[in-house]
């Protein structure tokens, strides 16, 4: 009850600055599926992903006292846009702490902001926890990607647009990196609509929530591949509330390969004139993947983001 409190009070204190996001029919989804299919566009939100809503809450709900503290993160690049537009929207002094990996295309879009950008590690985990370190040696306020109140709160707004939008809802396909998405969202949905089935989706060359939850507690995943999904790679912190959320609130676990991926991606684009990003590919291809199960179902896949480096996407296309 505490968190759908959360997200009520997110929603009002985010309201002015975000966008109530459209919620589009795919006709070509729903002939393939047999169901009504709808895309949740968050990938035309600010800063093209839905990490608009809870950095910004986050950052918002933040005394004027640890503002001026000054704020530290961590990113691949989509919360790193989130975090920065917030703290240009607040008046925070921010840092962003990003894996050498990041994709070039998020990158550049962050020197349209007035924020330090710093690169350590080679992947999401590694470095998010060295910016954690960072923060609290510096004695600075840390801004976690997913695991945080505040911010599964703010992600959860999406739950309650879709529940002023739709009057029935079966199926939600969601992709998980860390979770706060899903959380959010699931937490919302499940509390209003019990029934609502909560479909959460991964690449399979990082699948590490889904590999967690099956092992009961959070686990390492030294396997783990490049992807296209690059908004949701990388691993979980250690005692992340995401994760007994996950476990909790999410109905099944979908893998998807880079193909899947890839076809998504062309099938958005080619049916709808979207750009879309991996990560938002994903979840496109779980309900693809389900469409079986979705036969006279009303189903809603959360289009993430659109952050998709031009060249990928022309690659794919």
């Amino acid at each position: 009850m505490q968190l759908i409190t959360e997200i009520s009070k997110a929603n009002s204190r985010i309201r002015p600055h975000i966008h109530h996001t459209l919620l589009l029919k795919s006709d070509a989804l729903t002939a393939m599926c047999g169901g009504k299919v709808y895309l949740k566009l968050e990938s035309e939100q600010y800063t093209g992903s839905f990490k608009a809503r809870g950095s910004l809450n986050k950052i918002l709900s933040l005394t004027a006292k640890e503002r001026e503290r000054g704020l530290v993160t961590a990113s691949t690049g989509n919360h790193a846009q989130g975090f920065a537009r917030a703290c240009s929207i607040s008046g925070a002094n921010g840092i962003i702490f990003l894996p050498k990996t990041a994709a070039p295309s998020k990158v550049e879009a962050l020197k349209y902001y007035d924020i330090n950008l710093q690169f350590y590690g080679d992947d999401s985990l590694t470095t998010e926890l060295y910016a954690k370190r960072y923060a609290k040696e510096e004695n600075k306020v840390w801004i976690s990607p997913y695991d945080d109140r505040q911010i599964i709160a703010g992600q959860g707004t999406i739950g309650l647009e879709l529940l002023h939008d739709l009057d029935h809802i079966d199926d939600v396909y969601i992709t998980i990196g860390g979770g706060g998405l899903i959380s959010g969202i699931a937490s919302y949905l499940k509390h209003h609509k019990p029934d609502v089935k909560i479909i959460g989706c991964q690449p399979e060359n990082s699948p590490e929530m889904s590999l967690s939850v099956e092992a009961g507690e959070i686990v390492d995943y030294p396997a783990a591949q490049p992807t296209l999904s690059d908004g949701s790679a990388g691993g979980i912190e250690p005692g992340s509330m995401t994760f007994p959320l996950c476990q909790d609130l999410v109905d099944e676990y979908i893998l998807i390969s880079e193909d899947q991926i890839k076809q998504a991606i062309k099938l958005v684009a080619h049916k709808h004139h979207k750009i879309i990003e991996g990560a938002a590919g994903v979840a496109v291809a779980g309900l693809i993947k389900n469409r079986k199960k979705s036969l006279s179902k009303t189903s809603v896949v959360i289009i993430c983001g659109a952050n998709i480096g031009l060249d990928v996407f022309k690659s794919i296309i």
